[in-house]
């Protein structure tokens, strides 16, 4: 592992065009003015070249990047489906003269001609409060006054740069971790291929991030002691694959932090397994995050597209399937799902337009079913189904990887940080609800009925969801102090969360052990195998299990 500018210059200087690929994002100029200062003091000439330079226009790439069904949605966007190098003109090209370097840096470098290449990245997260604060650009967004917007963030750069550094990754020498830009840290592409060899045979974790939004409660700060510096702790990504990082390091000091959805690309089968790789090609199809409304409020009530919808307008080949484990339930909390039996969907809408265009207030009650907030249920929500989490509960979502597709039809007039109504998604949402989810059938299907699988001493495997449009299971599993279980993939990847409890011991066949604590998150790849669950303290541990059928 590598650190500091003077390290990472060391490698440059035996080449004449180097290319550093990367996201918008990235701080370019700081690599171009450390990369010169390095090389000019050993006596090396730095010509600089910004592959951005050989992009197209702003107005060509906005229009190979937009739909006609969603032109003019202000928060939603089909996935962009063509190339990074479809948005260039002509890659920008060297001149290599006498005893010097070229450097091309920016997004795109890896399509000009070159000696050595590099990828100089920074976490999602980093680029969505740099374009929501406006001090970032959207992808080509070059010498215009058009203003940067996360719309095109999500939908657009996001997508094409994944696939971009997903094409290019075998040949890049250098992964660069910029998040500090004065003193980056980096993996060799053998290390980290070895890297990545060793951890699709064990359990691991990525790196918990928790969001703040205006319903957001504190059960994060409190509980788990993360985001204290932070208004709430709403939203706790522990696994989302498009946003999750994995830390490589054995330092606290000198890490690298790469992308989860990259080792997934490295080593596709052993960590999805064979069938799941066929079915979701590198896209790694199951999340878990968390819902914080401890002492907040009620989310929005909303639904997620229909299968159909979700492929042909929102450019996903699967959608946005959910379901709700109940972590912590409040003194009366509730969970919002399904239509009631008696629900009139004109006038539900009619509620809906209105509170969105004269602010006038409504009472969901009148349409949408209330369920009490039990700790430990689980309540699914297939695409098309209305639902929300009340306040005061902690929700770990157990659901199908899209994230981006919340479609409200009602948000309680709530304003976020800048006095603004929170925008409301009502058409979007109406074409995509599922009105066949109502009355006591919503209750049948969608309220879980644990299912016994299998127990042995000290210890059972519960079946908590298999509902067939769902393409995963949710289990649970529970054991009491000095139990464990012996399990295994069989060939499929499994995401474990302890939901009750101190703790568990993961141990793999091979004898590698990962301990996994209240509230923590880990994937075990499909090419483990065997492993063993061994419970952690004094007190019964429940862990909650999903996988794709």
């Amino acid at each position: 592992m590598l650190s500091g500018w003077a390290a990472l210059a060391e490698l440059a200087t035996r080449v004449r065009v180097l290319a550093v690929d990367g996201p918008e994002i990235a701080p370019w100029d700081e690599l171009v003015d450390q990369v010169q200062r390095l090389l000019g003091e050993h006596g090396v000439i730095v010509e600089t070249l910004d592959a951005r330079h050989g992009m197209a226009s702003w107005t060509t790439i906005v229009a190979l990047t937009s739909s006609t069904e969603l032109a003019d949605d202000p928060d939603f966007e089909s996935l962009a489906s063509v190339a990074l190098e479809d948005l260039f003109e002509q890659p920008v090209q060297a001149e290599p003269s006498g005893p010097s370097v070229t450097v091309i840096f920016g997004p795109g470098a890896a399509l000009s001609d070159h000696d050595l290449l590099w990828y100089f990245d920074q976490p999602k997260r980093c680029a969505e409060a740099a374009v929501a604060t406006g001090s970032a650009r959207n992808l080509g967004q070059r010498d215009v006054s058009d203003k940067s917007t996360t719309r095109r963030l999500f939908y657009v750069d996001w997508p094409i740069l994944d696939r971009h550094r997903e094409t290019i990754a075998p040949a890049v020498s250098l992964w660069i971790d910029g998040q500090d830009a004065r003193r980056p840290s980096a993996l060799e592409a053998r290390t980290l291929a070895a890297t990545a060899a060793a951890l699709v045979h064990q359990p691991f974790r990525t790196r918990p991030i928790f969001n703040t939004t205006p319903w957001g409660g504190h059960w994060g700060q409190r509980q788990l002691g993360v985001g204290t510096d932070q208004p709430n702790t709403a939203v706790g990504y522990e696994l989302i694959a498009p946003e999750s990082g994995v830390l490589i390091g054995d330092r606290a000091d000198l890490t690298v932090e790469v992308p989860f959805q990259l080792l997934v690309s490295l080593c596709p089968t052993e960590l999805l397994g064979e069938e799941v790789h066929d079915r979701f090609g590198t896209s790694f199809p199951i999340r878990f995050d968390y819902l914080d409304t401890v002492d907040g409020s009620d989310l929005s009530v909303h639904c997620h597209p229909q299968a159909g919808f979700m492929h042909e307008i929102f450019g996903w080949p699967y959608t946005q399937h959910e379901s709700y484990y109940v972590m912590v339930a409040g003194n009366g909390g509730n969970i919002f799902l399904g239509l009631r039996d008696d629900a009139d969907i004109d006038a539900f809408h009619a509620d809906a337009v209105r509170a969105e265009q004269t602010g006038e207030p409504f009472d969901i009650c009148r349409h949408i079913q209330t369920f009490p907030a039990v700790a430990h249920q689980l309540y699914l929500v297939p695409a098309g189904t209305p639902h929300g989490s009340g306040v005061g509960n902690v929700v770990l979502e157990v659901s199908a990887t899209p994230y981006l597709y919340s479609l409200r039809f009602y948000d309680w007039l709530r304003r976020d940080e800048d006095g603004r109504q929170r925008p409301v998604h009502v058409e979007l949402a109406f074409r995509n609800l599922d009105r066949e989810r109502r009355g006591n059938q919503v209750a049948a299907d969608l309220v879980a009925v644990l299912r016994p699988q299998r127990s042995g001493p000290g210890w059972r495997e519960d079946v908590l969801a298999d509902l067939p449009e769902m393409f995963f299971d949710v289990r649970r599993l529970e054991l009491e102090p000095d139990s464990q279980l012996d399990d295994d993939t069989a060939g499929r990847f499994q995401v474990l969360t302890v939901v009750e409890g101190a703790g568990v011991a993961i141990v793999t066949a091979a004898g590698r052990r990962v301990l996994l604590a209240y509230a923590e998150t880990a994937v075990v790849p499909a090419a483990v195998g065997a492993y063993t669950v061994a419970a952690c303290g004094c007190e019964r541990v429940r862990v909650v299990k999903a996988q794709v059928r």
